[in-house]
């Protein structure tokens, strides 16, 4: 998870609010030193974390508590209020209908600029946008090998020229290749070879007079913490048109350091890197960020992802009366798990649940996604009529779908059995029955609460 440690550290700093019989002056100074603790602990500047603070104890010992609420949710309401601002102001990258962007993308070597081109060029090439990628980077051995290798992952075309050394001749040339073939967004990605910032931003105006993009984008690593300030402020001050993307934000200390001293500067954060795989981006919302980082989820984007995966992939699934009816077929449920699979690593897909996510180990999603990928083995190996019909399934079937798939019989069994109890238990949601025990009622408790 992105800043995983932090977002225990919060959410046990405001269970411990919950917890609290009276929340009294004493209950929110304790919680206000719980937050500095976390927020300290995430390399986050000592005097962004007072001037936050601050903030939160003034506000949650003298605002008026509004109509409806009780003092302990008003509490909460309030440090959710202001860690939203501290982590910037949201802002959204849009492409114009009929218009051709383009963004060039500087930032310092290491920075995984290349591979962040690579991200933003697939996620909008499975928005449906037609996207270019101009590799000017003439300095460093391979970057353009590179992109291509992406590439053919991310289904986006590349221009480059590996004999011509002069990087402005290649953005100039690319960014007029890919406007006659129509692109809705070109990237052009830059040299990431200069130790100082100033030479990045001598750079940066060069190409920039030269193809003139419509925005530029600093890639800031988001494991160099509180340094990252020093990048966003240079950067901010050079250009008017200019937007981050801070990438490396999954398994590192260091993350809320950057975020926050980024989001100190004024500067616009757009996108944030979740991971090292080419689907592991989102465009950056303060409050949707902090919201799943307190365990609090976030629906909307989960529901909007498997909408987008049902309606490119054509998938089809069981109406309510047919659920009522107990048709749901093995083949319904290998869909669902192709649908489930797409949607990213099970872990960021819990975390998008409320109340779910960073309260399971580790250990317990690796085994899940093993045993899902395992399920999906098992039902390659079944027949047509075993998939639309999973009744039939002997014990003589079972040890043939068992050596087929390379499981073992009781593999299958487990599968069987967890068709039946998700066939019971969809049964009784088309009924409008709600059940009020078990798994399922805990999982409704969270999505309401």
């Amino acid at each position: 998870m992105v800043l995983e440690k932090l977002g225990k550290s919060l959410q046990a700093a405001l269970q411990k609010l919950s917890r609290s019989t009276y929340v009294d002056e004493k209950a929110v100074k304790e919680l206000v030193k719980d937050i500095q603790r976390a927020l300290l602990q995430a390399d986050v500047d000592v005097k962004l974390v007072l001037e936050l603070t601050k903030k939160i104890e003034k506000r949650a010992l003298e605002e008026k508590i509004p109509p409806g609420l009780n003092r302990r949710a008003h509490v909460v309401k309030i440090v959710f209020e202001e860690l939203s601002e501290f982590l910037g102001k949201p802002s959204k990258f849009e492409l114009e209908p009929g218009k051709t962007k383009i963004v060039m993308m500087v930032g310092l070597q290491g920075s995984g600029k290349t591979t962040t081109v690579a991200k933003l060029a697939t996620y909008f090439k499975k928005k449906g946008y037609r996207v270019g990628v101009v590799c000017a980077d003439t300095f460093r051995p391979g970057a353009l090998e590179q992109l291509l290798q992406l590439s053919e992952k991310g289904g986006f075309e590349v221009f480059g020229d590996p004999a011509e050394r002069d990087s402005v001749k290649i953005a100039r040339n690319g960014v007029e290749h890919f406007k006659k073939s129509g692109c809705d967004l070109i990237l052009v990605d830059t040299a990431g070879r200069h130790k100082k910032e100033s030479e990045l931003m001598e750079e940066m105006k060069r190409l920039a007079e030269e193809i003139k993009p419509d925005e530029v984008m600093l890639v800031i690593d988001g494991t160099i913490g509180q340094q990252a300030r020093a990048q966003a402020e240079a950067f901010n001050a050079a250009t008017s048109i200019g937007s981050i993307f801070i990438t490396k934000l999954d398994g590192t200390a260091k993350g809320g350091g950057a975020l926050s001293a980024v989001a100190a500067t004024g500067a616009t954060i757009k996108f944030i890197g979740t991971g090292e795989h080419l689907d592991e981006i989102e465009p950056y919302e303060p409050s949707k960020f902090l919201a799943r980082l307190l365990g609090m989820g976030d629906l909307e984007t989960l529901l909007k992802r498997i909408e987008e995966i049902v309606e490119k992939e054509k998938i089809k699934f069981p109406e309510k009366k047919e659920l009522a009816a107990g048709k749901l077929t093995l083949r319904d449920v290998y869909q669902q798990l192709e649908a489930l699979e797409k949607t990213g690593p099970l872990r960021k897909v819990m975390q998008m649940l409320p109340g779910f996510g960073s309260s399971i180990p580790e250990e317990q999603f690796r085994v899940g996604e093993e045993k899902l990928k395992k399920f999906k083995v098992i039902m390659q190996s079944m027949t047509r009529e075993e998939l639309e019909n999973p009744r039939i399934i002997n014990a003589s079937r079972i040890r043939r779908i068992a050596r087929g798939s390379g499981t073992s019989e009781a593999d299958v069994k487990e599968l069987l059995k967890q068709y039946e109890m998700m066939q019971k238990m969809l049964k009784t949601f088309a009924k409008g029955r709600i059940p009020k025990t078990g798994p399922w009622a805990k999982l409704l408790k969270n999505l309401e609460g």
